[in-house]
């Protein structure tokens, strides 16, 4: 199985845009690297190719990518999108993706509800992008040879659905995580995820691979910050102090965090918690990053 991470930061990438953090200064005057915002693409024989999420940045991505390059005059080596929540910082980039090309594009019905209500998205022609709905713990295939399971994870709903009261723990079709396998491997991509219970740590359990949410590294990072009033739980996503412990001793081969927020001090190689990190056995996600298993 091949992977390669397209884009390893949470919405607005780094440096955000109307953002100016340490961070994202860092990252403007080239001090750290930049970030798009998140997606994976991954591929069981390097030919055929499935994007997990599609960001506001994947015509960027899909340009940066070679192994995503046309193969021809209108071929492309993409077979099919998948989206694990309505969240815009996934699902913005299916707009992009409108010229004409076809793939299938996999969700929960949950998801795809969303996606419908957006009339925008009428610019997918259903004739070239067929929509696939997929139900919890149903295998499908997203390409030759690589086969994809989706399972729910604690989460909420995407931020324009949010009411006056929001469930941030909810376990149901509009936050997963996909299992993916392929020629005898297993690898977990779980960029949202706003708690570690006991079921989901035996899941994860003897992947060879895991890549999981390291949105924020502290709950009241933005606060403190001054960039926000509201803590990664509430936001719907775990903060990697607490993950580190509650992953410590599951066994998996590899562990990469992914889906970093500028805030956060991961996104710095040089920083403390970087260190920290990998001193864990943690893998910091970078753009361009390829893992094979």
């Amino acid at each position: 199985m091949r992977i390669i991470v397209l884009g390893a930061a949470a919405g607005g990438g780094l440096p955000q845009w109307n953002c100016g953090c340490g961070n994202c200064n860092a990252a403007r005057a080239g001090r750290i690297p930049a970030l798009t915002q998140s997606s994976v693409a991954v591929s069981a024989d390097g030919r055929a190719w499935a994007i997990l999420n599609a960001s506001p940045d994947i015509r960027a991505q899909l340009a940066a990518t070679p192994a995503l390059h046309p193969t021809g005059l209108r071929d492309m080596p993409l077979h099919s999108v998948l989206v694990t929540n309505g969240d815009i910082d996934h699902v913005a980039g299916l707009l992009t993706l409108r010229e004409s090309q076809a793939f299938a594009l996999y969700a929960t019905p949950a998801i795809h509800e969303v996606l419908a209500a957006n009339p925008m998205l009428a610019a997918l022609r259903e004739d070239l992008v067929p929509r696939r709905t997929v139900a919890l713990d149903r295998t499908v295939n997203l390409a030759p040879g690589l086969s994809a399971t989706l399972f729910a994870v604690p989460g909420k709903v995407p931020l324009y659905q949010e009411g006056a009261v929001v469930e941030t723990g909810l376990v149901g079709e509009t936050t997963v995580g996909v299992e993916l396998a392929a020629n005898g491997r297993r690898a977990l991509y779980v960029p949202g995820c706003a708690d570690l219970p006991d079921w989901l740590t035996q899941r994860i359990a003897g992947a060879d691979l895991l890549m999981f949410d390291g949105t924020l590294w502290e709950d009241n990072e933005m606060i403190r910050m001054g960039l926000g009033q509201k803590t990664g739980r509430r936001m719907g996503h775990m903060p990697v102090v607490d993950s580190l412990a509650a992953l410590r001793d599951v066994p998996v081969g590899r562990r990469v965090f992914v889906h970093m927020n500028n805030s956060n001090p991961l996104t710095d190689p040089a920083s403390r918690q970087t260190r920290d990190a990998e001193a864990s056995g943690w893998q910091i996600g970078r753009d361009g990053m390829e893992i094979t298993l």
